[in-house]
């Protein structure tokens, strides 16, 4: 499985903290991988839409 890079831009991070929700591109910007309340630990953002399986 290959990285394509349209869904690279797409990824969102968000503080454990507050919460605030960075792009990949804005963290590259940064001279170190910090939120703007100070907190250095971050989570992948989930995409809102539920993916549903049919059942067997």
């Amino acid at each position: 499985m290959s990285a394509n890079p349209e869904n690279i831009a797409n990824v969102t991070y968000e503080c454990m903290r507050c919460g605030t929700g960075v792009t990949v591109e804005e963290l590259s910007r940064l001279p170190e991988i910090k939120c703007i309340c100070g907190f250095r630990v971050f989570r992948k953002a989930r995409p809102p839409i539920v993916k549903q399986l049919k059942a067997i």
